[in-house]
């Protein structure tokens, strides 16, 4: 089965305002949200009860058992210092005792922060944005799977009075005392469409990761809008075999949420997209046979010479899927191309590959591209139930976003909240777009980067950094991992890049050259000069000084989550990196 024969057809209302201005909708509607996502727990529970819910390695459970977890774990929290002034933290990596205490907390209206490991590692020392994310959120209680790191990182940034409390050991918890039934019931019935069920943060790629409040509403939209799109997920249990953290508006807005609200089965992959890992990956795979495949471009690059070389396995693969959902960036077109050729061979058919657009503040889709077209950059139509607002600036739009799926405003931050809509309450997202066939909106909105951060050349040219970001990093073949974009004022276009380190020694030993004992590979002559060949051959198919590459400097020192420079999501802040390494910038154009 694929999902292309169980999808609507996109259908799109466009309204025009003064100033040039768009106001696209969906064809279809939503109801009124009324349900949440917890609730959602219970009425599989009591619909199929033994039906897997969750797996991880060697662990399984049920709806029914899940269900009597939560209740089990909600009316110990109740006994806790712990209110909607006071959130839960985690600390921790997805698992099943993660749901479980995400789940039993706000069901009884707990908000909780899901706060990513990457703040309290080794390389985040001294640890000052976790320390910051705490004084934001002022957590009552911390539960983490590694509380005794999380106990020195807390020491270490003068916290004693927080103590992380084990995650998947909770003899602590079951020693504290029961609510009685009543009080239980109450608690429940108290949580509403608004009520504040997580604290997720933002990227931090344009500035200090903010806490934004999840509510049921923002969630349970999300879910009635894809129900709207794919029908296909009412009708058969959906299967996902995924890693994409819940820390992350994707994997636990999307992914996890499609999973509890369908009453579907997700196996909780410790895989990942990396040599060392994605074995672990295929074989869940192997085991489960996904019906939504969740991943990055990374992630599908990784498995792609296994469905090449193994026709059972593609076939296994392929043969059970309604969609691959690619997020996290653009699927090159050579990639796709690939995928789709392993799909025709093993099956006779191509995937339905599908993506979405949004942000942590829209928990998480604004639109859903869930139809066949042409463009890698392709954000889809709004989601039904949300508009999209598109504000002439030059020859783009910039995107604006409203609907129940939008949140209220930032954790008690009103200066940042206010800055953040217009003035008819739209959400300024930052990202700017055009629209795929302006005679057409239901052909889609394209991404054209971020309105924050392109800049002009000394000839007033403008350059778009998001797009020029991306071209880059693809010509160079993986040597590359990132880059920063320079050239504001200045007459021609740099790069800051950020080498592959494992790719560059690849590269070296494929060309015969002997491996550097001491210094990084990256910084080889036969790397640089590589490195400079594919910007040639980038810079003979451009037209004009906005894309053209005219200088590079290969960085040593990889970008820093603790300064800033890179986000516990992977994505390089362009503007902070580039004040960090102003010297650099200089000698690049000296």
């Amino acid at each position: 089965m694929t999902a292309s024969a169980y999808t609507v057809s996109p259908s799109v209302i466009c309204e025009e305002a003064a100033g040039g201005v768009l106001i696209l909708r969906h064809g279809l509607s939503i109801d009124p949200v009324e349900q949440t996502i917890p609730g959602r727990l219970k009425y599989w529970a009591d619909l199929q009860p033994d039906a897997l819910f969750l797996t991880q390695e060697k662990q399984a459970i049920t709806y029914g058992e899940a269900e009597r977890r939560r209740r089990e774990i909600a009316a110990r929290l109740l006994a806790l210092p712990l209110s909607s002034d006071r959130p839960l933290a985690i600390v921790a990596e997805n698992g099943i005792d993660h749901a479980l205490m995400m789940l039993a907390a706000t069901s009884i209206g707990l908000p909780v922060a899901v706060i990513s490991l990457s703040y309290i590692a080794s390389g985040a020392k001294p640890w000052a944005k976790f320390g910051q994310i705490l004084d934001q959120v002022t957590p009552g209680l911390i539960v983490s799977d590694q509380p005794d790191v999380l106990d020195a990182v807390l020491a270490g940034i003068g916290r004693p009075d927080l103590v992380a409390k084990p995650l998947t050991a909770l003899d602590w918890l079951l020693a504290e005392p029961v609510a009685p039934a009543d009080e239980l019931a109450r608690a429940e019935a108290s949580v509403g469409p608004d009520s504040v069920a997580k604290l997720l943060f933002t990227s931090g790629s344009t500035g200090q990761p903010k806490p934004v409040p999840n509510t049921q509403r923002m969630m349970v939209s999300n879910m009635q809008g894809l129900a709207a799109l794919w029908p296909f997920l009412q009708e058969r249990r959906p299967v996902s075999v995924d890693w994409l953290p819940w820390n992350h508006t994707f994997g636990g807005n999307c992914c996890f949420n499609i999973t509890l609200w369908f009453g579907g089965h997700s196996h909780i992959d410790s895989g990942r997209p990396a040599p060392a890992a994605i074995g672990r990956s295929i074989e869940a795979i192997r085991r489960w046979r996904p019906t939504l495949y969740y991943n990055v471009p990374a992630g599908f690059e990784s498995i792609l010479p296994t469905l090449e070389a193994d026709r059972t396995f593609a076939a296994d693969f392929f043969g059970n899927l309604d969609f691959l959902f690619n997020a996290g960036a653009p699927l090159p077109p050579a990639l796709r191309h690939r995928m789709e050729e392993a799909s025709l061979a093993a099956v006779g058919a191509a995937p339905s590959f599908v993506a979405g657009w949004g942000a942590t503040e829209t928990a998480p889709f604004s639109t859903v591209l869930h139809f066949l077209q042409p463009h890698a950059n392709n954000l889809g139509v709004p989601i039904p139930g949300t508009a999209i607002k598109l504000v002439p600036g030059g020859d783009r739009y910039e995107l604006r976003v409203k609907g129940p799926n939008v949140m209220r405003g930032y954790w008690r931050d009103e200066e940042a909240s206010a800055a953040a809509f217009d003035e008819d309450g739209f959400y300024r997202i930052g990202d700017a777009g055009r629209l795929a066939d302006p005679q057409d909106p239901a052909a889609g909105i394209l991404f054209d980067g971020r309105v924050a951060e392109n800049f002009k050349l000394s000839t007033g040219t403008w350059v778009n950094v998001g797009a020029l970001r991306l071209a880059v990093i693809s010509a160079c073949r993986k040597l590359v991992s990132d880059a920063v974009i320079t050239g504001e004022g200045r007459a021609d276009i740099g790069l800051l890049i950020f080498p592959n380190e494992e790719a560059c020694r690849l590269y070296l030993e494929s060309a015969g050259h002997d491996l550097p004992a001491a210094s990084p590979a990256c910084l080889h002559p036969a790397v640089r000069s590589r490195i400079e060949e594919l910007i040639d051959a980038y810079n003979a198919e451009q037209m004009g000084s906005s894309t053209r590459i005219s200088r590079f400097a290969v960085m040593e020192r990889p970008p820093s989550l603790e300064q800033g420079e890179i986000t516990d999501k992977a994505y390089i802040n362009q503007r902070r990196t580039l004040a960090l390494r102003a010297d650099a910038v200089e000698r690049l154009y000296a």
